[in-house]
């Protein structure tokens, strides 16, 4: 099921439960703030059953990633994800890539049900990847999983963070990911949350020239491509299709060269229920819209006046509303509330200015770059 299918007043694309927040890793860019031991106060086997039966109501396939911290610390995994796959849900996980993902592990959540794994990769050779991971042997451990969950008959996901430190890192990561026969490249820009706040994102330009770069390699490469927290993608897409057909005049008008369906951004088309059951509309946007103990994860979705004004495009303000994009895009929620504290403003991410548009810039520092960010790129 593709994004563009769904009602995303009704129900999400992509629904996130975080297990827990403990993991043995100390990457850098962590947006849990990973501890190594379990919260006490998580949501128990019979409560995630409970959320996965709810979730269920949203309608047929929909797909639950189930994250952390690190999953597998948590010894009801394969049970959670044989209750989800009795329920219909499409069951996929993000375990870190540490011992605990062993081979006899990968193959009991294959037989569970589970559809596909997503592992890290945030360097194409173990120094880069073990760097940033704050782990040494988490590369080969990762390729060790990868291997596995093939032998497993699953297919791998690759999750990729984009920041200063990891950028020049991507054509080998691209490399990698055909080498190991991954299905999907999933490349994260980063938003400064959790440990992630010590880490330099690359500036507006280079954003959109990477995004430029991954779309040509979604039509070379036998794998998908898509972002994380970065929206804009699509209106880059977009110009560079139409550019192409030499029609592009800045506007997303007929002849685009691309579906014109809406984005799916941080409570539109996404959710994300934490370790301890608060809905967010995003990981890296902890507003909560409330608890699944209280009230169900649809409820929150549907009713919750967060959710319901970031799925109304037209609530933006700055450049992000007046952008003709913003049915398309509407820009990282999560990135424009870690900024400014609103998640209706600007992502300051996005070079592109509306023609005419003559307000604020989410930008003061006269080198096209985000607030409290160097220039350098």
């Amino acid at each position: 099921m593709r994004p563009g299918d769904l009602d995303t007043s009704e129900r999400p694309f992509v629904l996130i439960w975080e297990l827990t927040q403990a993991c043995g890793l100390a990457c850098d860019h962590c947006r849990a703030d990973a501890q190594p031991r379990r919260h006490p106060d998580e949501l128990s086997t019979a409560e995630g059953k409970a959320l996965l039966e709810d979730a269920a109501k949203f309608g047929d396939g929909q797909l639950v990633v189930l994250s952390g911290g690190d999953p597998l610390v948590r010894d009801d995994v394969a049970e959670l994800i044989a209750h989800g796959d009795d329920l219909g849900l499409r069951m996929t996980i993000t375990p870190s890539g540490t011992g605990s993902l062993t081979a006899a592990r990968i193959r009991e959540m294959a037989d569970a049900g589970l559809k596909r794994m997503a592992v890290s990769l945030d360097g194409g050779s173990p120094t880069a990847h073990d760097t940033f991971r704050g782990e040494a042997g988490s590369f080969d451990e990762t390729i060790r999983a990868v291997e596995d969950a093939r032998a497993a008959g699953l297919p791998v996901q690759v999750n990729t963070t984009v920041c200063r430190e990891t950028v020049d890192e991507l054509p080998a990561i691209r490399d990698l990911l055909t080498e190991i026969g991954a299905v999907m490249w999933s490349v994260f820009f980063l938003v400064p949350v959790g440990r992630g706040r010590l880490l330099e994102p690359v500036g507006p330009e280079r954003a959109d020239a990477v995004m430029e770069w991954l779309h040509e390699v979604s039509e070379t490469e036998p794998f998908g491509v898509k972002t994380t927290e970065a929206p804009q993608y699509r209106r880059v897409a977009m110009q560079r299709r139409a550019g192409a057909a030499g029609t592009d005049d800045g506007s997303p008008g007929p002849g685009a060269g691309i579906e014109r369906r809406t984005g799916i951004v941080a409570g539109d088309g996404f959710a994300f229920v934490s370790h301890t059951g608060e809905v967010f509309p995003s990981g890296f946007l902890p507003e909560s819209a409330g608890n699944v103990r209280d009230r169900p994860v649809t409820e929150r979705y549907r009713e919750s006046p967060l959710f319901r004004s970031l799925r109304d495009r037209d609530n933006l303000s700055g450049k992000c509303g007046a952008c003709p994009y913003r049915h398309v895009c509407g820009g990282s929620r999560s990135r424009a509330f870690a900024h400014t504290g609103d998640p209706l403003a600007s992502d300051p991410l996005c070079p592109f200015v509306p023609e005419g548009y003559e307000g604020p810039l989410p930008w003061d520092d006269g080198d096209g770059e985000p607030r409290g960010v160097s220039s350098g790129d």
